[in-house]
């Protein structure tokens, strides 16, 4: 209720800051249901549905129940690193498996291999965007430049989402949005509209909060945040675990 209350556009779910990867099935189906029970239709739904293993993928777009879901995060195959073509052909595979728009997740920070600029784009016309969380603003900066009509860049780090709009990028998927949707919005509308004067100082505002977030690893952050907000109890599922005491005094 609180991010259909504040302008939020569309929510992520089963994401990285949901805990994703220590949830069970059952787990993750109450998750997905919940939302959309709750959302009724009134804000998009994209459903992260990664793996490391391909199959598991299509099998998961084949036979899960999709009602309500308007469109799939699929992560880049994680810990086993594979090979560009091993990129390639572990999105095609899913992409034949569903008719649900698909949006890639590029994050070489946690999956352990970075998909280039030439893969994104070998892709680009089969998709229908990009989380990018690279870091790399000369890579991004490069399918932005290039990719082809109705295939959009999003930006996949809070830090950075003003500068990767000024290039060219149509949006975030954020952390940070989770406590405070409203005026991250505004920011990101703000860019978007080209008033870059507004925007820059909503972004340096939330400078010092998106490296706090972090700091004690994604997704402890911003649930001490929403803790602290009166909003959740601050619990984690290991290996994760809460943020230290001097971490949650500095967001407060």
């Amino acid at each position: 209720d609180y991010q259909l209350e504040n302008g939020t556009d569309f929510l992520c779910v089963l994401g990285t800051t949901a805990e994703t990867p220590t949830l069970t099935k059952e787990e993750k189906e109450k998750v997905k249901r919940t939302v959309i029970d709750r959302v009724g239709g009134r804000l998009p739904i994209l459903l992260g549905v990664g793996s490391n293993s391909t199959q598991a993928v299509v099998d998961s777009v084949k036979n899960d129940d999709m009602t309500g879901v308007d469109a799939l995060l699929v992560v880049v195959p994680y810990y086993n690193k594979p090979s560009q073509e091993g990129i390639y052909q572990h999105y095609k595979a899913v992409a034949e498996a569903t008719e649900l728009p698909i949006v890639l997740y590029n994050v070489p920070g946690r999956t352990g291999v970075n998909m280039t600029a030439e893969t994104t784009l070998r892709l680009a016309n089969d998709f229908v965007a990009i989380k990018e969380a690279s870091g790399n603003i000369a890579q991004m900066d490069e399918f932005i430049k290039n990719n082809p009509e109705g295939f959009d860049v999003i930006s996949g780090d809070d830090g950075i989402t003003f500068p990767l709009i000024t290039l060219g990028a149509v949006g975030v998927i954020s952390v940070l949005g989770n406590a405070f949707p409203r005026e991250f919005s505004r920011m990101t509308q703000l860019a978007l509209e080209g008033d870059y004067a507004n925007a820059l100082l909503i972004h340096h505002k939330f400078a010092e909060m998106c490296n706090l977030l972090f700091v004690d690893g994604n997704p402890a952050g911003v649930k001490a945040m929403l803790n602290i907000m009166g909003m959740m109890e601050n619990k984690l599922r290991l290996p994760l675990v809460p943020a230290r005491e001097v971490t949650c005094e500095k967001l407060r």
